[in-house]
Parts: structure tokens; C-alpha cells; sequence
């Protein structure tokens, strides 16, 4: 295989079992190439409650809409 369009077509061929195996040989291959991952955002509970209270308060009003 030499080019991507044979790549794509060969992993489209293969068992579902194979495909998970692959795309996990992928992911390891490019977390070892690529820069560490950013470190998780913390948020305090404040905010972490507003923007909850915002969603409850998006979904009442989309309720109300039908």
C-alpha cells in the first residue's frame, strides 16, 4: 500500500475486531509523536453551578417552546 486512498480501502476491509485493534495501534503511534497533552482545566463550583443553572434554565425554556 502506497498511498492513503489503499490504506483506507484495506482498513475498510477489515473485521470490526481489527479495525478497534488498528485504530488503538493509531492512537498510541500519534500520542508518542505529538506534544503532551494539555493539563484539565479546573473550574471552581461556582462556576461549574451557573453554567448548570444556565442549561436547566435553556432546557425549561425550550419545553415551553413546544
Amino acid at each position: 500500500m502506497s498511498n492513503l486512498a489503499e490504506i483506507e480501502a484495506a482498513a475498510n476491509a477489515l473485521p470490526p475486531g481489527q479495525k478497534q485493534e488498528l485504530m488503538l495501534f493509531l492512537a498510541a503511534r500519534l500520542r508518542a509523536q505529538s506534544p503532551r497533552m494539555p493539563e484539565p482545566r479546573k473550574f471552581s463550583r461556582e462556576q461549574t453551578a451557573t453554567w448548570s443553572a444556565e442549561d436547566e434554565a435553556d432546557m425549561q425554556r425550550f419545553r415551553e417552546r413546544k
